[in-house]
C-alpha cells in the first residue's frame, strides 16, 4: 500500500458511499481515463470482466470466432468461452514475445477466404511489455476487425509515446493484487467510444432499464468496482509512476548482474517503447548453462524464494484442447519455446535490496558463477 488508501477510504465510510458506485468510482475513472489519455474509462470488478463488457459491446456470440494471444493468462481467454464463442490462438514473435503480426496476418488472411472473419484480436501485452502494435493495428484495420487490448500487466508502459492500453478499440487493466497498483480486486475498461462505454456502464450494472421497478431488457452483469475498492485504487495510481521505477530498477540490477551468463537472455524491450517491467522475465539455455529451469525454480524454492515459469501458452491447456493456434512460423511455435526455457524472477516493487542481492546469489551459484 502507499500508506494514503485510508484517506480515501475513510471518505467513503464517512459519506457512506458502500456500494459499487459514488465519489471514488467517479474519481478513479476519470484520473486513469486522464492518466493514459482516453475520453473515457469505467471501473470494473477485474480485468476478466473488463475483456467480457468489451466483447459484449463488440456483439461477439456463439459460434464467432475471436483471435488471442497465446502466451498469457487464461484470464485473456476466458471471456471468449463466456461468450459462447470460439477462440484462435496467435504465437508470440521473439522481438517482443508478444502477438506474432506475422502469425495474425497469416491467421486473419485464411479467416478472409474463409468467409468467417472474426469479430475481435485481443493482443496481450506481457509482463509489461507492449506488442507490436503499429503493425497488428495495420493488419487488423486491413480486415476491419477490432482490437482489444489486454493491458492488465502493462499500466504504465508506454508505446511510441501513447499509453499502454490505448492504442485499440479498447483497453484493459487489472488492478489484481500482484499488478503495479492493486485495488485488492478490479479492472478497468477505456475506451474514446464514450458511447460505448455508456452501455459498458449499463450491462455492468445488471443492465436495468431507467424505469422505477427493476426492469430488464438485455442480459447483464455484476461488475462494477465498489466506492470502497476505488479509494484504494487513486492512492495507489498516485505512487504509479514510483512502482514503474522501482519495477525498472530491480530489473536493471537484476541485468547488470546476470547478463554476462552464457545462456542467460532477458525479455527484449521494443525501441520507441518503455515496459513497466511488471515481472523480470529471462530464458535459460540448458544446452549451454547445463541447469534446466525446472532445476532452478526447485533450487530457488529451497531457498524460500519464489520464482515462476512464464506463462503456458493456452493452446496447449487441457481447456482448449483442440483449439487452433498460428505459428509464428512454419517451423517454430516461439510461445512454446519461451515456456520450455522463460523464468520469472521476484520482482515486487517494495523489494530490498538485501532480497534481491540473495536471488543474485543464488541464481549465480546455481549457474555455477563464481559469486
Amino acid at each position: 500500500m502507499s500508506g494514503n488508501e485510508m484517506k480515501y477510504i475513510s471518505d467513503a465510510f464517512e459519506t457512506n458511499w458502500i456500494a459499487p458506485l459514488g465519489p471514488n468510482v467517479d474519481a478513479f475513472e476519470k484520473e486513469i481515463a486522464t492518466y493514459v489519455g482516453v475520453n473515457e474509462a469505467v471501473a470494473v470488478s477485474s480485468g476478466t470482466a473488463a475483456i467480457h463488457l468489451a466483447l459484449s459491446l463488440l456483439d461477439v456470440k456463439r459460434a464467432d470466432k475471436v483471435f488471442c494471444s497465446t502466451l498469457t493468462f487464461v484470464a485473456s481467454a476466458n471471456p471468449i468461452l463466456y461468450q459462447g464463442a470460439e477462440p484462435v490462438f496467435i504465437d508470440s514473435e521473439p522481438e517482443t514475445w508478444n502477438m506474432s503480426p506475422q502469425a495474425l496476418e497469416k491467421a486473419l488472411k485464411d479467416a478472409f477466404n474463409d468467409g468467417k472473419l472474426p469479430k475481435a484480436v485481443i493482443v496481450v501485452n506481457l509482463y509489461g511489455q507492449s506488442a507490436k502494435m503499429d503493425e497488428i493495428v495495420s493488419i487488423c484495420n486491413q480486415y476491419d476487425v477490432p482490437i482489444i487490448e489486454d493491458a492488465a500487466e502493462s499500466l504504465g508502459s508506454t508505446y511510441k509515446g501513447k499509453a499502454s492500453g490505448t492504442l485499440g478499440k479498447f483497453g484493459v487493466f487489472s488492478f489484481n493484487g500482484n499488478k503495479i497498483i492493486t485495488t485488492s480486486s478490479g479492472g478497468m475498461l477505456v475506451s474514446n467510444d464514450v458511447e460505448a462505454l455508456k452501455k459498458a456502464r449499463f450491462l455492468a450494472t445488471q443492465a436495468k432499464d431507467p424505469a422505477l421497478h427493476y426492469q430488464h431488457s438485455t442480459i447483464g452483469f455484476n461488475y462494477r468496482m465498489s466506492n470502497i475498492l476505488a479509494g484504494v485504487g487513486r492512492a495507489q495510481l498516485e505512487v504509479l509512476e514510483k512502482r514503474v521505477q522501482a519495477r525498472r530498477s530491480l530489473f536493471d540490477r537484476y541485468y547488470q548482474e546476470l547478463y554476462f551468463i552464457p545462456g542467460i537472455q532477458f525479455m527484449p524491450e521494443l525501441q520507441q517503447t518503455q515496459s513497466n517491467r511488471w515481472l523480470t522475465a529471462l530464458t535459460i539455455n540448458e544446452e549451454v548453462t547445463g541447469t534446466s529451469v525446472h532445476s532452478i525454480l526447485n533450487a530457488l524454492s529451497e531457498e524460500n524464494i519464489e520464482a515462476r515459469p512464464v506463462w503456458k501458452p493456452l493452446h496447449m491447456q487441457p481447456l482448449f484442447e483442440g483449439v487452433k493456434c498460428y505459428p509464428h512460423s512454419e517451423n517454430m511455435c516461439v510461445a512454446e519455446k519461451l515456456f520450455d526455457t522463460g523464468l520469472c524472477l521476484p520482482s515486487g516493487s517494495n523489494m530490498t535490496e538485501e532480497d534481491q542481492s540473495r536471488v543474485i546469489k543464488c541464481m549465480k551459484e546455481l549457474l555455477k558463477i563464481k559469486v
